[in-house]
């Protein structure tokens, strides 16, 4: 009776993590899981934008941008702050701009 109250309970347990996966992989603020359909790591992009605005990245992260896998890396050159937008299919820099505030810091200028 205990073997099949264990296999039942594998079994709803292996089934709930099946259908949460999903629905995280489907959720918009779950970008992270769909990082594995880069065609490039997050070191390569890193790359890109360091090599593009000829600075040190200071953050990076895989996100969506109208509607495409993109890595958003934060470059610093000397006092300039850039946002780069790499894409993650191919590598290539799509979009660098100036960043004139840290978004990132919620309004916390102790960072």
């Amino acid at each position: 009776m205990k073997r099949k109250a264990s296999l039942a309970a594998l079994a709803a347990f292996s089934t709930a993590a099946v259908v949460g996966t999903a629905v995280a992989a489907k959720s918009p603020e779950n970008d992270a899981l769909t990082i594995s359909r880069a065609g490039i790591s997050l070191v390569q992009a890193v790359g890109a934008a360091e090599q593009h605005v000829g600075g040190k990245a200071t953050r990076a992260e895989y996100e969506r941008h109208k509607g495409q896998g993109v890595f958003d890396v934060e470059v610093v050159k000397g006092a300039t702050v850039m946002d780069v937008k790499v894409d993650a299919g191919n590598g290539k820099v799509i979009e660098a701009t100036a960043d004139t505030a840290d978004h990132d810091d919620g309004g916390d200028h102790e960072d």
